[in-house]
């Protein structure tokens, strides 16, 4: 049995201007001791899908199942919940600086959760637990900044201080939101070694949420790309580095600086993000995507598996495109056959060539 089991997660929120569709059927698995990749860019619904599992959404429309062990977190009360957040699942937020409490020391914070959930821990043995975990993940002279405030600690020295809080109580899941974000590249090379480390040593599950694919180049097992509060592919990690279907995984890579630094110009992706209160029909990239066709817009395509392995197909590489299944990778040859099934799918006349000479002309 899988550690997490998330089965088709929608999640809602009734505001003023209409219905805001955060999360649109969200469906993943994740193993004990890997790591989940989740992807895309800002209101694509990655964060949404984690913080709702631990009840951190107040005021939502949740349906779907969240099966934690067995034990389905959305149906969870809210005592239940508090039971298993820090202890089974632990969280680590984008901004440290705003998750710590400014007016408590940072060994407090540390020791204060240790004891709420074991609270046969004396004071002396968590401050003692609090320093180790300090050290542990590099602090320097943890016996003495563990009575520092969070203020007096460096951006990836907070960052260090919430994977000490959230590795406490040896958790057996790990969600990290972003938590490189606001880091420098170096301090954030730092901080996904540690965690790559620390996860191989306590065979801790991670889910790493990010918007950058080359954040978890090295660290995830497998990745989710989210786009418009849905997924749209699925795969291994090396699947979908080299064998990307959906042009708007093919986009993410493409955007990524690459080793020649300023020899080549970065492809960006296009227009904006969808709005989650007025979704375009079809599929909602349809209106940025380079390779719309007639069906995409007014068809919405669902996650179908593509490539193969061993002459059956591989059922974990899915992707929600209308593009043929063979039209996988970043080659000559998968963009000759994309290039194709547009040529037959797209009519000069369609709302399809529209949407095309409305991007060209942005």
């Amino acid at each position: 049995m899988s550690l997490l089991e998330v089965r088709d997660l929608k999640v809602s929120f009734d505001t003023s201007d209409g219905l805001v569709q955060a999360v649109r059927g969200v469906s993943f698995t994740v193993e004990r001791g890997k790591t989940l990749g989740i992807v895309g860019e800002s209101g694509s619904g990655k964060s949404v899908s984690t913080q709702t599992l631990l009840g951190l959404t107040a005021g939502a429309l949740i349906d779907g199942e969240a099966l934690f062990e067995g034990q389905d977190l959305l149906a969870m009360t809210d005592e239940q919940l508090r039971r298993v957040r820090g202890k089974e699942i632990a969280m680590i937020f984008q901004d440290p600086l705003s998750s710590l409490h400014p007016l408590y020391k940072v060994g407090k914070q540390i020791a204060e959760m240790i004891r709420q959930h074991e609270p046969d821990v004396t004071k002396a043995q968590a401050r003692k637990r609090a320093i180790e975990l300090l050290g542990m993940v590099g602090i320097p002279e943890p016996g003495q900044r563990v009575d520092d405030y969070p203020h007096q600690f460096s951006g990836g020295m907070r960052q260090r201080a919430m994977i000490a809080m959230s590795l406490a109580l040896n958790p057996k899941l790990i969600v990290a939101d972003e938590p490189t974000t606001a880091l420098d590249a170096t301090v954030q090379a730092q901080i996904l070694d540690l965690m790559l480390r620390l996860q191989r040593e306590f065979d801790t599950a991670l889910i790493m949420i990010t918007h950058d694919l080359g954040v978890i180049a090295d660290l995830a097992d497998d990745v989710l790309v989210m786009y418009g509060g849905k997924p749209v592919e699925h795969a291994d990690r090396r699947s979908l580095y080299y064998r990307p279907h959906h042009p708007y995984t093919k986009g993410l890579l493409e955007s990524i600086p690459g080793s020649t630094g300023a020899k080549t110009r970065l492809k960006p992706i296009g227009g904006q993000p969808p709005s989650l209160i007025n979704l375009p029909t079809g599929c909602a990239f349809h209106p940025r995507c380079e390779y719309v066709m007639d069906r995409c817009v007014p068809e919405e395509p669902l996650l179908a598996a593509v490539g193969d392995k061993d002459g059956f197909p591989d059922l974990g590489h899915t992707s929600a495109c209308w593009l043929p299944k063979e039209a996988a990778g970043l080659d000559a040859e998968a963009e000759n056959l994309r290039q194709e099934a547009v040529a037959l799918g797209r009519s000069a006349d369609s709302p399809a060539a529209t949407v095309v000479d409305a991007g060209e002309a942005q």
